[in-house]
């Protein structure tokens, strides 16, 4: 399994959880090629939605950026070889939107 080739560099998951998103990745894997992205993606946040409540978001590829608000705990970014994952449940980023003074300058355009 793929699973001790992972390396995660982000999270704010409970360990189970983590272990989750990588058994499905794993798993997925197995199932689809490296190349199909899209697949892979579908696979496992059709399983977490499953298995931890609708609302998830995957995203899978070899070079991509991002910028997410999440829910607290639902949160994981790792890497197998060079495929990166990332899987998180959203959020509405009310909260953060009320204390994130990173960009004043947007906050004056919007």
């Amino acid at each position: 399994m793929l699973e001790g080739k992972a390396v995660v560099g982000e999270t704010d998951m409970l360990q189970t959880m983590q272990q989750d998103a990588l058994h499905l990745a794993a798993k997925a894997l197995d199932f689809f090629d490296v190349t199909d992205s899209t697949d892979i993606a579908r696979f496992i946040k059709k399983e977490f939605d499953r298995a931890h409540g609708p609302g998830w978001q995957c995203i899978v590829g070899t070079d991509f950026g991002s910028f997410v608000t999440h829910c607290s705990g639902c949160f994981i970014h790792f890497c197998i070889g060079n495929l990166a994952i990332l899987l998180f449940k959203g959020s509405t980023g009310q909260e953060a939107e009320e204390d994130d003074d990173q960009f004043p300058v947007l906050k004056s355009i919007a």
